[in-house]
């Protein structure tokens, strides 16, 4: 089991706000799949899988903010 975590963006980048998933739950990935489009107030970024696997939990919905080292989804 992996959990993809909210990484670090950028120099005083505390928070994101998960714009959009290119994935649901149960959807397989590769390791370098974008998976998750994340807004901050400075830019956009795109957040790969990390691991390949299946989705298992979405865990912060679109719209919603999360802080840079929350988990985002489960891979497993």
């Amino acid at each position: 089991m992996h959990s993809v975590l909210l990484p670090e963006l950028g120099e005083g980048i505390k928070k994101a706000t998960v714009a959009c998933w290119h994935v649901k739950e149960g959807d397989q990935v590769q390791a370098d799949d974008d998976i998750v489009e994340l807004v901050t107030d400075k830019a956009t970024f795109n957040v790969p899988a990390g691991n390949a696997g299946t989705v298992r939990n979405i865990l912060i919905k679109e719209g919603q903010d999360a802080t840079i080292g929350a988990p985002l989804a489960v891979i497993v």
